[in-house]
C-alpha cells in the first residue's frame, strides 16, 4: 500500500500541495476558507495522501453535512507532523465507519503511520483532522 501511495501523485501537485488545495477550494460548490503554512515541502507521497484527503473531506461535506461553508487548513508544525485540518458549519454527526468514505480514509494515511481525528457533534460543527509525517 505504501508504495502504491508513494506512486500516484496527481498534477494538481505539480506546484506544491499549498496551490493543489487553493485549485481545489476555489472549485468547491461552498464557500471554502485556506489556509497553509508548510515552511518544507513534504514527500510526493505525504503531498499525494493529504490533498485526496482534503479532497475526499470537502466532497464529504458537500454531500453530507448541509454546510454553507467549509475550511480547510495544513501546517507543519512544531513536532515535524503535517496537520490538514478541513472543517465545516453542517449538521454534523459524521463518524468513521457509519458508511462514508472515512474508513478508506483512515487506512490511506495509516499506510505511511499517519492518523485520522474526528470531532463531529450532532448539530455540528464537524472538524477532521489528518496527522502526517512529513517524510514517508
Amino acid at each position: 500500500m505504501r508504495d502504491l501511495a508513494r506512486g500516484i501523485h496527481p498534477p494538481a501537485l505539480d506546484a506544491g500541495l499549498p496551490d493543489a488545495l487553493a485549485t481545489l477550494a476555489a472549485r468547491s460548490a461552498l464557500p471554502v476558507g485556506l489556509s497553509t503554512d508548510i515552511p518544507r515541502r513534504p514527500t510526493p507521497a505525504i503531498e499525494t495522501i493529504a490533498y485526496f484527503c482534503a479532497a475526499e473531506l470537502l466532497t464529504n461535506v458537500i454531500k453530507h453535512s448541509g454546510a454553507g461553508a467549509a475550511a480547510i487548513s495544513v501546517a507543519e508544525e512544531d513536532d515535524g507532523v503535517l496537520r490538514l485540518r478541513v472543517g465545516d458549519d453542517g449538521r454534523g454527526g459524521a463518524r468513521v465507519g457509519a458508511g462514508s468514505g472515512l474508513t478508506g480514509l483512515v487506512q490511506r494515511v495509516r499506510t505511511v503511520d499517519g492518523r485520522l481525528l474526528v470531532d463531529s457533534p450532532e448539530g455540528g460543527p464537524t472538524t477532521v483532522v489528518v496527522e502526517l509525517p512529513l517524510h514517508a
